[in-house]
């Protein structure tokens, strides 16, 4: 890694009601980015919809598509002319019956540099993604790009620092998480803010414990239950990057579009690690059993 400073964009979004309306405001951000000397671009979690999972339909399997395929065809020209990094984020299929939550990374190119599915699946109340995704199997592998190896990574995934740390030690630059989560809304304030603040916190977590910057791009707005079972889920927003001890460079707000953009200087992870040899104190002789379930 030469470069030292790297200007990214997060584009914290809410549905704007169809696959189209959503791809259009996706482009007016990355040409508003690519205006403002932006180099990397990281998109929110299943960017072209509504978050589908909150009920379990066959019919919502329509919504997928294949990679390479229409979404990633206008997004990659789009990448291609503002010679942007992207970082997009799919419904995929795979195959018939097989479908993946996959995140994309073109290039300054309509070609793909790399993808990454998945791995961590939830399955709770509203955020019912077993039924439509299968875990990803291609690893936690740092997707190389002109600005840097990617550490990409998707929502669920960043409650587990065993995915982080992988992805550390594979060699990522940055580590990126699109991401959709929300609040009930009969949860109390409270509440609503024990579960933002842990969110963020485990995060920052991530950057402190691998010495790197990390981007999380969150999306935003009220989003109905289809079924009419809930309430629906209340996306909170709160898009952030932080530096590799942790600290905040940048912070979106809980409502609204938000095109948050921040110099990263990515020689700072150098002196970091320095003066935080996390990575040289490692017991690697002794951790053999978090690869269990459990330890009894």
């Amino acid at each position: 890694m030469t470069r030292k400073t790297l200007k990214v964009a997060l584009l914290q979004e809410t549905d704007r009601g169809s696959r189209e309306a959503n791809l259009d405001s996706v482009e007016a951000g990355l040409r508003e980015a690519a205006a403002a000397g932006v180099e990397l671009v990281l998109l929110q979690e299943l960017h072209n919809g509504p978050y589908f999972c909150q009920r379990e339909s066959v019919d919502i399997f329509d919504l997928a598509e294949t990679i390479p395929g229409p979404g990633t065809e206008r997004i990659g020209k789009l990448a291609e002319e503002l010679k942007l990094v992207v970082v997009a984020s799919l419904f995929e299929k795979r195959a018939t019956g097989l479908y993946h939550n996959t995140a994309v990374v073109f290039d300054r190119s309509a070609a793909i540099a790399g993808k990454y599915r998945k791995m961590h699946i939830p399955d709770d109340p509203a955020f019912y993604e077993k039924f439509y995704f299968t875990p990803g199997d291609i690893g936690f592998e740092p997707i190389n790009t002109s600005v840097g190896r990617l550490g990409v990574l998707v929502c669920w995934d960043q409650w587990y620092p065993e995915a982080a740390r992988l992805m550390a030690l594979a060699g990522a630059d940055l580590l990126l998480y699109p991401t959709a989560i929300g609040w009930d809304p009969n949860d109390d304030q409270a509440e609503k803010d024990r579960q933002r603040d842990a969110w963020i916190t485990v995060q920052r977590g991530h950057a402190v414990a691998n010495g790197l910057p990390l981007l999380a791009c969150n999306r935003t707005g009220h989003e109905t239950d289809p079924a009419a079972a809930g309430d629906g889920i209340t996306f909170w927003g709160s898009s952030f990057v932080a530096g590799p001890q942790g600290e905040f460079l940048a912070h979106a707000g809980t409502e609204g579009r938000e095109l948050l953009i921040v110099d990263v200087d990515l020689a700072r992870s150098e002196h970091v690690r320095r003066i935080w040899p996390f990575l040289r104190d490692r017991r690697i002789d002794a951790y053999g059993d978090l690869v269990k379930r459990f330890r009894d």
